[in-house]
């Protein structure tokens, strides 16, 4: 690689590290996945950085590339895990709502399919519009609606977000 074009990943990695890291963790739910998850897909795009800056938006390409690399490393699990902030042996109230919603919100967000969490994470979480999500996955825009659509309703049935729900209007209720 050149030096200037050296130059430029390095500080594009710079720039963009902290927000791929919070993609990345929303992708996977574990800190240490979502380090690995990150720097294989910069360790990716520095092999093609060349391709990756004449992309019309670089960003997208890169977020591409680690969505795709998620999508390789749930293929490629042999045991499902799922990761929880709870003990079996032991159930104690958090004193913190917003730690407990943003876990079972974690937990169903891990039960959808790949390409639907990918979806959700990029719309919602990452406040990205539908045409830079269908850019993102390589995609048209109907697509990224209808994944959005049948991600939310998959999401609405699950009993985990329903109780949570319930939890919130009991408090408001009372």
């Amino acid at each position: 690689m050149k030096t200037s074009a050296e130059a430029e990943y390095r500080q594009y990695v710079a720039d963009r590290w902290p927000r791929m890291l919070r993609t990345a963790y929303l992708l996977t739910g574990n800190h240490h996945d979502a380090e690995d998850l990150a720097q294989v897909a910069l360790a990716k795009a520095y092999t093609g950085w060349e391709r990756v800056q004449r992309a019309g938006d670089p960003d997208a390409y890169v977020w591409r590339i680690m969505i795709n690399a998620n999508a390789d490393r749930l293929r490629r699990l042999k045991v499902r895990e799922w990761l929880t902030t709870r003990f079996p042996e032991r159930q104690t109230a958090d004193r913190a709502d917003q730690i407990v919603d943003r876990s079972l919100l974690m937990e169903a967000l891990g039960r959808l399919p790949a390409r639907q969490r990918a979806v959700v994470v990029l719309r919602f979480l990452e406040d990205r519009s539908e045409s830079e999500v269908a850019a993102v996955l390589g995609t048209g825009v109907g697509t990224v609606r209808s994944h959005t659509a049948r991600a939310l309703a998959r999401l609405r049935r699950d009993g985990a977000v329903l109780d949570m729900g319930r939890d919130r209007a009991a408090v408001v209720n009372r």
